[in-house]
């Protein structure tokens, strides 16, 4: 019997070849994730790219449009138009996470539970291993925070900024892609809350998040992990019962 007389008596297909536009696009993205084509770059010429892989045009911009789906490049058409790259962007990953979240009818508790998990174990780390760099950044973070607290919407932007910059000081970039998943449906929550309460007048609660975003960098300084750690997931806990709205049950609701 044949290995595709095999496959087929045991109900599987046969691993399907990827289209020309297919091996095209891995090549340009290999160089793109590889810092070889730096980010605004143009690609080079359709002219080129069509020498080079011995393609058709409509082989090429298929390739191109995979590519542009994976927001790797840029294309802009017309007689001045081109491909410019675009180095993959954390952003987009968030992005995508947040439609399969939607798709999944996920709610914001689901959500919060998962951040009040992952971020304080990754504040006790960065207690482990801060440098005096760190501590200066984290203070210059503060800083720019109580600059902005009579300003709601400009508070809010440093207010998570701060989440991200705590992340960022670990130096571990796995921790950063998958926060930032989790944090863009937070930080919209975030700004879907303050624009409702200013409406309003009412207090937003931010100046209780700073004074534990103060506590916890006096901690991260001190080098105690395990009181960072729990200064954070208390203030991570305080925050969900805060944000959380009966109207905004689920990552649906608050992307619609």
């Amino acid at each position: 019997m044949s290995e595709l007389e095999t496959l087929r008596a045991a109900n599987l297909q046969p691993p399907r070849l990827p289209k020309m536009a297919e091996l095209i696009a891995d090549q340009l993205r290999k160089q793109i994730v590889k810092g070889e084509l730096a980010e605004g770059a143009a690609l080079p010429s359709e002219a080129e790219l069509l020498e080079r892989f011995h393609v058709s045009r409509p082989t090429l911009r298929e390739a191109f449009r995979v590519l542009e789906s994976e927001s790797l490049i840029t294309v802009r058409r017309g007689a001045h138009g081109g491909a410019r790259v675009q180095v993959p962007n954390i952003d987009v990953a968030a992005r995508y996470a947040g439609f399969v979240l939607e798709h999944r009818g996920t709610t914001l508790a689901d959500v919060y539970e998962a951040r009040i998990l992952i971020e304080p174990p990754i504040v006790a780390l960065l207690a482990s291993r801060r440098t005096d760099e760190d501590v200066r950044r984290l203070r210059e973070a503060l800083e720019e925070h109580e600059a902005a607290a009579h300003a709601p919407m400009v508070a809010i932007r440093t207010h998570t900024a701060f989440h991200a910059l705590l992340v960022e000081l670990t130096g571990n970039q796995t921790l950063r892609v998958l926060t930032g998943m989790v944090q863009h449906i937070i930080d919209r929550a975030n700004w879907d809350w303050v624009e409702a309460k200013s409406a309003t007048q009412e207090e937003t609660g931010m100046s209780l998040g700073l004074r534990a975003h103060h506590r916890v960098v006096d901690l991260i300084e001190a080098g105690v992990e395990s009181g960072a750690e729990e200064v954070w997931r208390k203030h991570l806990t305080e925050a969900r019962d805060y944000l959380l709205r009966p109207d905004r049950t689920t990552v649906l609701d608050l992307m619609s």
